[in-house]
């Protein structure tokens, strides 16, 4: 098939190649013609070094590469993603299906990322949710690696679960969009939260309780949300948390540590050079946890640390301090 890839960041560059290796007809896009001109003077990218482009990779600046695609990939950062659905929506071919490989929600929406690209390309699209525990750096090495395809469209996702599995890149097929998405985005903010804990010299014990807490929150607001609860045990939920929150791969951990240690946040996001979706993620599951009614504690913490500034330790104190409960009460499983 012909697939056009937008975003030549490491997560769109290491799955052109799944796509390539596949047999596909790829083209990877990037937002500047200078991005373009590196990638096509060096075959490599800088943000996968050590992994070469094949000259079968076709590399543009032009957003016209969607024309003629049967399957269109948006791996652009989360806030570029409804802009960039809006330059292609007159340019796709009838019937060309859409693959939302970024994690995040919408700022100023709330929208998932399926739901502003909908917004803007209209009907006639089916749009398919790719998401798991997946570094772009072990992807592009060609590292085992499990994902999941999700969409209300049952074909739409099973023809992604075909177009990328291979030996060393399985995908299972979901019709749960909106946990695999919610799951995807919410993680970020435990992941900060993780690196936080992590800065601030904190061990094991500490991390295994913030993962679990905090997926008991990601689902808690996924499920009141429309998300179905088995969806958060899976590669989405507990399997992108795990990856997330232990890995110097992920820039939301490698963030925390820096604030951890004392960098105020505005500066740790700016060190991390790349976006670091769980800032973002962390005001907008707070707004989205009240207006659902539901009761975020580690999420609520994160925001204040983020955004107005508390200190870690004070707000950790009032975390473990809080009233006691039984562990099942309000349980997502």
């Amino acid at each position: 098939m012909k697939i056009s890839v937008l975003g030549s960041g490491g997560w769109g560059t290491a799955l052109a190649l799944v796509l390539l290796e596949n047999g596909h007809d790829v083209t990877l896009w990037s937002y500047t013609q200078q991005e373009s001109d590196v990638l096509r003077q060096q075959r490599e990218n800088p943000m996968l070094k050590g992994v070469a482009l094949p000259e079968e990779l076709k590399l543009t600046a032009d957003p016209g590469c969607v024309k003629g695609c049967g399957a269109v990939v948006l791996a652009t950062p989360s806030f570029a993603v409804r802009t960039t659905a809006r330059t292609i929506a007159p340019l796709l071919d009838p019937g060309a299906v859409l693959v939302s490989v970024s994690k995040g929600i919408e700022k100023d929406t709330s929208l998932t990322l399926t739901e502003a690209i909908a917004q803007e390309v209209g009907e006639g699209h089916p749009i398919v949710a790719l998401s798991g525990p997946s570094h772009a750096e072990e992807v592009g090495r060609r590292v085992p690696t499990v994902v999941v395809s999700a969409s209300r469209d049952k074909a739409a996702a099973e023809l992604v679960q075909d177009l990328f599995m291979n030996k060393r890149f399985r995908v299972y097929a979901s019709d749960d969009v909106v946990g695999v998405e919610l799951g995807a985005a919410l993680k970020n903010v435990i992941a900060l939260c993780a690196g936080i804990c992590d800065g601030m010299g904190f061990g094991d014990n500490t991390k295994a309780a913030l993962m679990t807490r905090g997926l008991t929150e990601i689902a808690r607001l996924g499920v009141a949300l429309g998300g179905r609860r088995e969806t958060f045990a899976g590669l989405s939920g507990v399997g992108d948390l795990i990856v997330t929150c232990t890995s110097m791969h992920s820039r939301n951990r490698r963030c925390g540590i820096l604030i951890g240690q004392g960098m105020p946040t505005e500066q740790a996001v700016q060190e991390i050079g790349a976006v670091v979706e769980g800032y973002y993620a962390a005001a907008t599951a707070r707004a989205l946890a009240q207006k659902a009614g539901v009761e975020m504690p580690i999420t609520e913490a994160a925001y204040q640390v983020l955004y107005n500034g508390r200190d870690p330790r004070a707000v950790i104190v009032e975390l473990m301090t809080r009233e006691r409960k039984h562990e099942l009460e309000d349980s997502w499983v």
